[in-house]
């Protein structure tokens, strides 16, 4: 995500992660560690556990992330795979790669004003049920694509503003389709402004940020909100609130409290996030 202050990092130096997400319907851990042999280049792994009501088996995950960057451009690629579920005595798996380039639209180093926009592309291809209108339930392989434009801005060295939008693609075809059963987090494909797990097969997502920010002492609090249709679900919104802040030398904290709930009020979900960002 754009806009967080994070600690300070240097070429040669290594930066790990441990985070929490969970609600009443799941507890999912996540771990990652990034390595940055140059100050352009940076490259590292993350695993993830899921528990979740809806699956029997834990769900496991894993990523290597990649990173390119210099004064102008950052392209950023990761590919993920996950591990074959046999729940319900069928096989869920999914796998798939996403890119991000962030464009720099202007970096004012004197006056520390900056602003980016990024461009994001990931496709996907998981193995789970799908359910179409007047056909029996099929067990199959099923691909979608998702394409990401957003902004991001700061001002007065204290406030950072984020915009963002996503449309979703099915290249096997989305008409008629009532349900879907797999285990791909749609999260991989692009961050959704929010820490639930999403199987669902979304249309669109729009929505936005604003960061507080004190850059001397690398603390922040944030505001999200984000608006989203589905084709399988009811349309949703979700809020997010959090705060993250240096607890110990070379040691940041970032915590979150996310609300969902669907336009009618039908469904409503509460999820406590938790990070513990370190570098050595």
């Amino acid at each position: 995500m754009l806009g967080m202050c994070s600690l300070m990092v240097s070429a040669g130096s290594v930066t790990g992660a441990a985070e929490y997400a969970g609600s009443n319907a799941f507890n999912q851990v996540k771990a990652r560690v990034l390595w940055q042999p140059s100050l352009n280049f940076t490259a590292g792994v993350e695993g993830k556990w899921a528990k979740e009501d809806a699956f029997k088996d834990p769900i496991y995950e894993v990523k290597l992330p990649l990173a390119l960057e210099t004064d102008l451009l950052s392209l950023h690629v990761t590919p993920f795979y996950y591990f074959k579920n046999k729940s319900d005595d069928k096989e869920y798996n999914a796998f798939g790669v996403s890119g991000k380039l962030i464009v720099a639209l202007e970096d004012d180093s004197l006056n520390e004003l900056y602003s980016h926009a990024f461009l994001g592309a990931a496709f996907a291809r998981q193995q789970g049920t799908l359910w179409k209108e007047g056909q029996a339930a099929s067990d199959q392989y099923y691909s979608q694509a998702a394409y990401t434009l957003g902004l991001h801005k700061n001002f007065f060295r204290a406030f950072s503003f984020e915009a963002i939008g996503t449309a979703f693609q099915y290249p096997d075809g989305i008409t008629g389709v009532q349900a879907w059963r797999g285990i791909l987090d749609q999260q991989d494909l692009v961050f959704l402004q929010s820490y639930d797990i999403v199987h669902e097969l979304p249309k669109y997502t729009v929505g936005g940020r604003l960061t507080r920010m004190w850059v001397d002492r690398l603390a922040t609090i944030y505001l999200s909100y984000r608006f989203g249709e589905f084709y399988t679900a009811d349309p949703e919104h979700s809020f997010v609130v959090g705060n993250s802040f240096v607890l110990a030398e070379r040691l940041m904290v970032d915590l979150a409290y996310n609300h969902l709930r669907t336009v009618h009020n039908d469904n409503k979900r509460d999820i406590f996030y938790a990070q513990l960002k370190f570098t050595f």
